[in-house]
């Protein structure tokens, strides 16, 4: 019996990533949570586990921090020996208009959104490299095209793109591939606690006249996650309801 692909998902206690790691558990992979809250990983991990598919581990680590992301993928390679799948989902928002964005906002966002993707490939892809095979999905947003008061995320976000595009140029020899998902408006913890009006607006914004939702986005991820997808790379899908489409106020 062949062996199942193991994949680890970024950020996969709620939300977007745990859709992710929840689709990829059903659609046959072994999978690997890691967040920053021990508490929720561990309750992700047994929720996935009553799917009674592969196996699953939960580990925490700060993805900003080098020792700690290489010690959290030491503990997955521990437990199934490699990593085939990388997810990098972990994220963060602290929107505000330039004038009132203080350098820390700009500091924590790039450093959650941006270079914990760069701190996960590089303590996966050697391994990747040496089994001459890998998937890296990485999660951008469609507000890399700009965003009122998100100078900060915006940013993060389109370096995302531009990471993606150079290390799947980088990679290709390898088998590796590497691409990027830029979700829109999805109906996440965040999103719930607007208040009715403002998710309304927002609603109103997309022109499928729906919030997206996390499962929304794992059908992506488990395409660029998958074998079908081995002729891909470098590449940014959409799924946003066509928001990409226009520029929306709100």
């Amino acid at each position: 019996m062949a062996e199942k692909d193991v994949a680890l998902i970024t950020g996969a206690a709620r939300g977007i990533g745990f859709g992710i790691a929840e689709s990829l558990a059903r659609a046959g992979y072994d999978i690997a949570l890691l967040d920053l809250d021990r508490a929720a990983v561990e309750g992700a991990a047994r929720q996935i586990g009553d799917l009674g598919g592969g196996r699953v581990v939960a580990t925490t680590a700060d993805v900003t921090n080098r020792t700690e992301v290489e010690a959290a993928v030491a503990a997955v390679h521990a437990a199934f020996g490699r990593i085939d799948v990388l997810v990098n989902n972990a994220g963060i928002v602290r929107d505000r208009r330039l004038v009132k964005m203080d350098e820390s906002d700009w500091d924590a966002v790039i450093a959650v959104n941006l270079k914990s993707q760069f701190l996960m490939c590089k303590a996966v892809v050697p391994g990747m490299i040496e089994r001459a095979y890998g998937r890296i999905v990485n999660i951008s947003s469609r507000a890399w095209l700009g965003g009122f008061g998100q100078a900060n995320y915006s940013a993060a976000k389109g370096g995302v793109v531009s990471l993606t595009r150079s290390l799947a140029i980088e990679l290709a020899r390898n088998g590796i591939t590497v691409n990027a998902i830029a979700p829109g408006i999805v109906e996440t913890p965040l999103f719930q606690n607007f208040e009715p009006e403002v998710q309304e607006r927002l609603k109103k914004s997309v022109p499928m006249q729906r919030i997206g939702t996390p499962k929304d986005i794992a059908q992506a991820a488990v395409f660029f996650a998958g074998r079908a997808s081995s002729y891909i790379t470098g590449q940014l899908i959409y799924v946003c309801g066509g928001r990409s489409l226009s520029s929306p106020s709100v």
